[in-house]
């Protein structure tokens, strides 16, 4: 084998191994709990550093933004449920319509909390009642700096219910928990999401235990 095919072969591996990371983490993030060994300080939920690049995640820019300080428009886990899903949207798509609106929801159960120890979102899912079996939808509260004391609020409130939550520890609660969030709406893409029930988010949100 000459040199120079041997330095081709090598180049392709190398782009090949990119390509299968690059499609398996959107996969895989939505159990990125499963990476928290990679993280050098799992407990502070400020100092979680993303593993993926910002190109693997699904509309990055879209989501790491701050919260509009206008007022939020009232809402239920019920009602987002029946808003209509577009079929594609572009991965580097920008926020439109309903995505540029805040919203409260007054009334919720968190259900399962995990920290995505590949991009470092704090990923929630909540439901309408505090059955285990009811519908749930997704929130987010990003790595972003802005969110570390609404991150670290979460945790500490976690904590006080027997709850461990960091890069390593969280999954589903023993018994759901009332909540109050405040997020902006966000479609995400279908993939796995076990027994969540609609594209819609609110990511970014700030949740808070009753």
């Amino acid at each position: 084998m000459s040199p120079q095919f041997k330095r081709l072969e090598q180049i392709y591996l190398t782009l090949l191994t990119i390509l299968t990371i690059l499609v398996t983490l959107p996969i895989v993030s939505c159990s990125g709990q499963d990476f928290g060994f990679l993280q050098p300080t799992p407990k502070d939920l400020c100092k979680c550093l993303p593993i993926e690049p910002d190109i693997a995640d699904y509309r990055h820019l879209a989501k790491h933004v701050p919260i509009p300080n206008i007022v939020p428009q009232e809402v239920s886990v019920g009602i987002i449920l029946t808003w209509s899903e577009d079929p594609v949207i572009p991965p580097d798509a920008p926020r439109t319509g309903r995505e540029l609106q805040v919203f409260h929801i007054a009334n919720a159960y968190l259900q399962n909390v995990s920290v995505n120890a590949l991009d470092c979102d704090v990923s929630m899912e909540i439901s309408h009642t505090m059955d285990k079996s009811s519908s749930r939808m997704i929130v987010e509260t990003p790595v972003d700096s802005e969110y570390c004391s609404a991150r670290q609020n979460l945790q500490a409130q976690l904590k006080q219910h027997g709850f461990r939550l960091d890069s390593q520890h969280g999954g589903e609660l023993p018994q759901a928990l009332p909540v109050d969030i405040v997020g902006l709406a966000f479609e995400d893409f279908e993939h796995n999401r076990g027994s969540v029930a609609t594209l819609w988010e609110l990511h970014p949100a700030i949740v808070t235990l009753h």
